[in-house]
This record gives structure tokens, C-alpha cells and sequence, in this order.
């Protein structure tokens, strides 16, 4: 069956859920159906059917499952996030549709990712400047303890969303053209075996850059993030384990570094370890959310008939636990599926691709959102200390949405590429920034 025939009844089929569970939740809170339950459809519809238009036309080629599964997810979230709050539902409903918009743009106005890695220096530098922009005094705002908003007229926008997608691009170049100096190893640190230091000079900067910005800004949650989109795409690019041993050790030193210096690290780390040593004060988010959890057992309490609403910050950090609450084990365990087909289709698209470049950026950008909903489910089920991270596409948030249907159509476009028959692998040579790049 062809792809985009796929992906057609997919996206029916995305939208049929999103519907009746809008309609389930309103039963559910009123006992009756909303008067908008038609109008909905039909929005919900006219949205996803023009994305597939657009994809249809100007990337045909392209893997089936990757905007069903995005439209699926952003459609549970916002039936949670709508049941939760009406106001911020109608601003996710104004984000989806720029969402949506920027996919679209992006795919018929870029029809190759490849001319970006020319760009690879330039792009670190635009990535650098978003992360500082939040510290600039008078345009960056604090909101809950972390410096990384910008505040435009009534609207909050978080720069350190989109700098995620382009210092992927910028790694993605940057491992193309030193991919085989990194791999060769001409000195030794201890046990390990490491290429010349001086190869990592950009690459280290960009990164020291990256996790001291968001220590300044408070925000822990980003830098884990970066640390591991760095860590991860050096390992795709060599495939050599020293670099994992490194990453962790830092990692850990880091860590250590972290709990020492910040208190609310220190915190983050004992609500983690024994959130009910203080349940109705640093532990109370934490603790209503294994309520929840508890609440829903295996089915659920039903859309619209639990209480997610008592779970601090419900539509953002904790959404996971709102599912986990109405839709239980049953439903919390279709939004992992949901997330692991995506990130398994990321890897298959990262596989298929024709050039390094693309390979590397598609694992990055997949990596990235996988291991974004790795942190924060793990935080809402305490396997990690919890952090204030969005899970992509589901939770509230319109810098998060925009970024993630970005990155979602960087990997359509990726796909697209990889699947026209009339398009041949390229080589790439040391110290060529690309095999086609060039031409």
C-alpha cells in the first residue's frame, strides 16, 4: 500500500479518536454532548487533511506514520488539556494550527535539508544567541524559577525550543566533516583511547555554551537534553563507546557539581528520592501525581470524570499523569506505543537516508524527542528526578508545539528524499562538508 494511502487512513483514524474522546470528556463533565462537537470534526479534519495535502504534493515519498502518530498524540493532548482548562485549550488550538502552518511552510519552501550544512558554523552561533536572548534584561522573563522566556506584547516564547533543532543541524554538519578524524584515536586518556583534543574545539564550546546558559537560566531539564543530544549524535557519528564512558563521567561530574551548588537541584533530588517527607509542600505535585496514577488503575476513571485538575501544573510537566488518571494504564500505555512507533520510524527514516548529513540529523531530531519523553515520563513515574520539560506534542506549550511539527517535518523531508527512487546514495569524503553539499 502506498504511503501516503497510509497515511490518509491514519490521519481518519487519528482524528476519530481525538473526536470521541473530546465528545467522551464533555459526557463525561455535563453529561451532554457540546454544541461545537460537529464544528470540531471539521476543524480537526480540514487541519490534518491539509498538512496531508501538503505532503502529498511536496513530499510524496515520505513515511506514512510519522504525522499520523504526531496528530494522535497532539489530539489526546489536547482533549486532556481541554478538560483541564477551556482557556488554554483555545491557545493550543491556536498553536496547533501554527504548528501545523510552520510544517507545512517549511516543507514546501525547503525542498532539500542538505544546503543547511553549509551553514553549520552559522547555525551554532544562531543557536548560542537563542539560548542567551532569555538573559538579555527587559526581554527575557522568570516564570516558575527558570530564566527562559521571552516576553512579546502578550505572548511568552521559549528560543531555547528552536535552538534543540538548530544546533542538531549544526552537530549533523559538524560530525559530517570530522566524523573520521573523531573515529581515529591518537592519544590516550587512561583506559581510553581519544583522537587529537583539537577536534573538539567547536564542538566544545557550542556544548560548554549550551549547558552554562541553562544553568543561568535554571533550567537543568534543557541541559540534560542537550547533553544528551550531543552525547548520542558523537556516538551515531563514530560509533565508538569512549565517548559514551565520557559523556557519562561528565555527566556524573556535572551532576555532582549541580546538587552542590543549586539548591533547588538539591530539592529536585530529595522530592525524587522521598516525595511524602513534605506532601503538601516541595512534594505535593509529585505526590498528587502518583495519586492519579493510583486513581486510574488499569481502565481509568473515565474522560471527565477523574480529578487531574488537583495535580499542580497538569497540563504542562504532569500530562502524563492526567492521561495515566482517565485513561489509565490502558491509555498511558498507547501514548508510550505511540511515542516508541515515532521514534522507531525517526531511526528507520535516519537508516534510509542518502547522506550523512541527513542520517545524522534525522537520529538527532528523533533522538531528541524520544529522549525528551523518556525525561519527563520518567519524572512523572519518579525513574528520574523530575523536570520541567514538555512532552512533545502532547503537553501545553506553543514554542514546544511549533519546534516539534519543525523537527517533524525536517524528518518528513528527510523521508521524502530517501524513498525517491531517482535519488542515489552520495559519498562522503574527510574534510568535504558534504557528498552533494558541494554541488
Amino acid at each position: 500500500m502506498r504511503p501516503r494511502t497510509v497515511e490518509l487512513g491514519l490521519l481518519v483514524l487519528a482524528s476519530i479518536i481525538t473526536v470521541a474522546a473530546y465528545g467522551l470528556t464533555s459526557l463525561g463533565r455535563a453529561a451532554s454532548l457540546p454544541a461545537n462537537i460537529v464544528p470540531f470534526l471539521g476543524i480537526i479534519v480540514g487541519l490534518l487533511l491539509a498538512s496531508h495535502l501538503v505532503v502529498r504534493r511536496w513530499a510524496r515519498h515520505a513515511d506514512g506514520l510519522l504525522l499520523p502518530l504526531a496528530a494522535l498524540l497532539n489530539g489526546v493532548g489536547y482533549v486532556v488539556i481541554a478538560r483541564l482548562n477551556p482557556d488554554l485549550a483555545d491557545s493550543q488550538s491556536a498553536w496547533t494550527f501554527i504548528g501545523l502552518a510552520a510544517f507545512s511552510v517549511f516543507l514546501v519552501a525547503v525542498p532539500d535539508v542538505r544546503p543547511f550544512e553549509r551553514y553549520r558554523y552559522t547555525l551554532a552561533l544562531v543557536g548560542v544567541v537563542l539560548l542567551l536572548l532569555p538573559l538579555i534584561p527587559g526581554l527575557g522573563v522568570n516564570i516558575n524559577g527558570a530564566r527562559i522566556w521571552l516576553r512579546i506584547g502578550p505572548f511568552s516564547i521559549q528560543p531555547g525550543e528552536f535552538a534543540k533543532i538548530v544546533l542538531s543541524m549544526f552537530l549533523a554538519g559538524y560530525l559530517v566533516e570530522k566524523r573520521e578524524l573523531l573515529t581515529a584515536a591518537t592519544r590516550r586518556l587512561g583506559p581510553l583511547n581519544i583522537p587529537d583534543l583539537k577536534h573538539f574545539g567547536p564542538l566544545t564550546l557550542a556544548w560548554g555554551i549550551a549547558l552554562i546558559v541553562m544553568v543561568a537560566e535554571r533550567d537543568l531539564g534543557s541541559s540534560l537534553l542537550f547533553f544528551t543530544l550531543f552525547i548520542v549524535m558523537i556516538y551515531i557519528a563514530t560509533g565508538r563507546t569512549a565517548y559514551v564512558v565520557l559523556g557519562l563521567t561528565l555527566f556524573a561530574g556535572g551532576a555532582y557539581v549541580a546538587h552542590e551548588s543549586f539548591g533547588h537541584v538539591r530539592q529536585r533530588v530529595a522530592i525524587w528520592f522521598d516525595p511524602f517527607e513534605d506532601p503538601k509542600g516541595s512534594g505535593f505535585q509529585i505526590v498528587e501525581a502518583a495519586f492519579a496514577l493510583a486513581d486510574g488503575g488499569v481502565t481509568g476513571t473515565g474522560l471527565g470524570l477523574g480529578t487531574p485538575g488537583k495535580i499542580p501544573f497538569a497540563a504542562t510537566d504532569m500530562i502524563f499523569a492526567a492521561v495515566g488518571e482517565e485513561l489509565g494504564l490502558l491509555g498511558a500505555t498507547a501514548v508510550l506505543a505511540s511515542f516508541l512507533l515515532f521514534v522507531g520510524a525517526g531511526f528507520r527514516v535516519a537508516m534510509q537516508a542518502k547522506s550523512l548529513f541527513e542520517k545524522f540529523l534525522a537520529a538527532g531530531i528523533t533522538a531528541l524527542l524520544g529522549f525528551q519523553a523518556f525525561v519527563i515520563i520518567g519524572g512523572v513515574l519518579r525513574v528520574l528526578p523530575l523536570t520541567g520539560v514538555t512532552l512533545p506534542f502532547v503537553s501545553y506549550g506553543g514554542s514546544s508545539l511549533i519546534s516539534n511539527y519543525i523537527a517533524l517535518a525536517i524528518l518528513v523531508r528527510i523521508s521524502d528524499r530517501a524513498n525517491r527512487p531517482d535519488v542515489l546514495p552520495s559519498p562522503s569524503r574527510i574534510g568535504v562538508p558534504s557528498d552533494e553539499a558541494v554541488a
